[in-house]
């Protein structure tokens, strides 16, 4: 190949990258705003399932700067590998906090990752929480995802809840799911990292 069929090509070339490029960066800002709007209604549609009610849901940076330090706190409460991602106050028609939203990963799953969001009370009590991601094994981990469950958490208040295979005999006890103790307990530790956020970080 002469010379200047090798200049002709990789100019060829560098002008199709270059157009695959813009085209790329055009698509990419198209979709980001959908892609986030759509990312926040889901987030609220899991805050509405965990502190339902005629509520707003407020986030401020007090609440963000909180959360690098409590994941450092959490790291030696003997919950494994969990952490706060995100947090929201929950306010009323008057702007009076009602409660917390925090949302909270513990990736001792069995497969994987476990992300939830979990509604609490002023007083701590935990109105119920809602999976963001769970990737358990079917008929066994992915039964966390129904009530028999999540449910457990509802309308219970503990500084801290444990998984036991022998029966709930508190409100701080979680009955684990049969073959699922890993994954029982990773919930049950993301469950304890966002009860601990909203107890110590939230200015309520």
């Amino acid at each position: 190949m002469s010379k200047g069929g090798f200049m002709k090509d990789a100019v060829i070339l560098f002008v199709i990258t270059l157009i695959a490029g813009v085209c790329l960066g055009g698509v990419y800002t198209i979709t980001k705003e959908p892609i986030a709007k759509a990312q926040q209604e889901a987030k609220e549609a899991a805050y509405r399932v965990v502190f339902p009610g005629d509520y707003k849901f407020s986030s401020s940076d007090e609440i963000t700067a909180a959360i690098p330090a409590a994941n450092e706190a959490l790291a030696g409460m003997g919950y494994g590998n969990v952490l706060v991602s995100e947090a929201v106050e929950v306010v009323d028609g008057s702007g009076a906090s009602v409660g917390s939203v925090v949302s909270a990963t513990s990736k001792d799953g069995f497969g994987g990752a476990v992300s939830i969001s979990v509604g609490i009370d002023l007083d701590g009590t935990v109105k119920g929480i809602e999976f963001l991601s769970l990737s358990e094994t079917p008929g066994l981990g992915m039964n966390a995802t129904k009530p028999a469950f999540k449910d457990q958490f509802s309308n219970k208040k503990a500084e801290s809840f444990t998984v036991t295979k022998s029966g709930a005999a508190s409100d701080s006890e979680i009955d684990a799911m049969s073959g699922a103790t890993i994954t029982s307990n990773a919930v049950t530790n993301a469950v304890n990292a966002a009860v601990y956020f909203a107890d110590n970080c939230m200015a309520q």
